[in-house]
């Protein structure tokens, strides 16, 4: 298996003592922590989009291309790349620049978002937000594969013999398919062959199960070798102690505390949004987070896989109010304890070469 660590560079003040840094430091700790996953022997680092909410993931491509400069190795992803509401011609050129800059780093992971109102900000009908996705996709598609390119749309004005520059750096990029909720990504990313990201992050796991099944399904019925059909999974949080009771005593006032200060009313009831797992104790036992002793997190990826098959896992450090010396820690203990085991359980083609 390989491993990523996911920031979608959140802007809350601390759970329990209200304390807030301010955004140039926040913004450093993010590309702090990239560079720290690359010493650590990492495989990728990811950065969100988010223009709603306390985030300041509003422009990936300028963190990533900060990061681009700082590391050398680490494959540097989108969390997603909110394509929904982006111009694709924007899109390809931002990102095969990246692609440029950092000699072929660069992996997309498209989606619709997973904030609510986005689409009122861009000015789009969020009732259309498939089509949207599927349209702006596919031309994001062409404009990568293909040169003097002709197209006629929905969602934006024709285009006439276009060619983006710069071109990627060697090929295409991989892009994977976010999925939370909906079979309509998975559809998607079968349909063209693409790798399926799902969230793993709120819901329980029977609902990604379903929605990964779904996609393998599909990538079989669509033509493509069932072998190349990657999958990867995020967590909803990873929190490591000696012991699953001292992680319980260390981190229940934190986990519970970010859980009420996250919760969103307006969207009660609405898969996705509100995790279910509103105690450390059942966040343990049946959520997706990676919380307690090295075993404990090693038997629920493991078990995870087993029912997944993912060939990539997602985990985030920087959710809970973490200094910025204890996520770097919790990290290397993830890289030097649990990452080795895993790795050796749950063996993968992906990036392989």
């Amino acid at each position: 298996m390989r491993f990523q660590v996911l920031s979608l560079a959140g802007h809350a003040p601390h759970p329990l003592t209200g304390e807030l840094s301010s955004a140039a430091d926040r913004l450093e700790e993010v590309l702090g922590l990239g560079e720290a996953a690359e010493r650590l022997g990492f495989d990728a680092y990811a950065v969100g989009e988010r223009h709603a909410g306390a985030f300041l993931s509003s422009s990936p491509t300028v963190l990533l291309a900060a990061l681009a400069a700082r590391t050398t190795r680490i494959r540097l992803l989108t969390g997603v790349t909110v394509v929904a509401i982006l111009d694709p011609v924007r899109v390809a050129e931002d990102y095969a620049t990246l692609d440029q800059i950092s000699r072929g780093r660069i992996e997309l992971v498209v989606g619709k978002g997973a904030e609510a109102g986005h689409f009122d900000l861009f000015g789009l009908d969020e009732a259309r937000q498939w089509d949207l996705q599927k349209e702006k996709y596919e031309l994001l598609r062409r404009l990568w594969s293909e040169e003097g390119v002709d197209w006629e749309g929905e969602f934006r004005p024709p285009l006439r013999g276009v060619t983006t520059v710069p071109r990627p750096y060697a090929g295409v990029p991989r892009v994977w398919h976010g999925s939370a909720t909906s079979l309509n990504s998975p559809e998607l990313a079968a349909k063209h062959g693409d790798p399926l990201f799902t969230a793993n992050a709120i819901q329980p796991r029977e609902a990604y199960a379903k929605l990964i099944a779904h996609y393998r399904e599909k990538f079989e019925e669509y033509g493509h070798d069932p072998a190349d059909a990657y999958v990867a999974a995020g967590s909803g949080g990873l929190l490591i102690a000696d012991t699953d009771e001292e992680a319980i005593a260390h981190y229940r006032d934190v986990y519970e505390a970010r859980v009420r200060q996250t919760f969103k009313p307006h969207l009660e009831g609405k898969p996705g949004y509100n995790t279910p797992f509103r105690t450390i104790e059942d966040a343990i036992e049946n959520g997706p987070q990676l919380i307690g002793s090295p075993q404990r997190i090693i038997d629920k990826i493991l078990g995870y896989h087993d029912v997944y098959r993912h060939d990539l896992q997602s985990v985030s450090v920087d959710g809970f109010g973490l200094s910025t010396a204890e996520q770097v820690d919790t990290l290397q203990r993830f890289a030097e304890e649990i990452a080795p085991v895993v790795r050796k359980e749950a063996p993968t083609r992906l990036w392989d070469a």
